[in-house]
């Protein structure tokens, strides 16, 4: 039994260590890729502010303040379709 339980720890431990590498290891990437890679969509945004203006700007109004209260400001309303 006491064998059992070793195996128990190890692997439970080898499975969190793995598991915190690949989540530092991708917020590494993110923060990297943020930082030095230019954004590529600025042009796309501009493009696409003409077409969302159909919408009611009251709900437009309402879609740019949730995703901004969602993604604390680092989000953006590129399009707006209905489905």
């Amino acid at each position: 039994m006491g064998i059992a339980f070793q195996l128990l720890g190890v692997g439970m431990v080898t499975v969190f260590i793995i598991l915190a590498l690949v989540v530092i290891l991708g917020d590494l990437i993110i923060r990297f890729v943020n930082k030095f890679m230019p954004e590529m969509g600025k042009v796309a945004v501009e493009k696409t502010t003409t077409a969302v203006s159909a919408i009611n700007p009251k709900k437009m109004a309402a879609i740019v303040s949730a995703v901004n209260k969602v993604t604390d400001g680092t989000g953006r309303v590129i399009k707006v379709e209905k489905l």
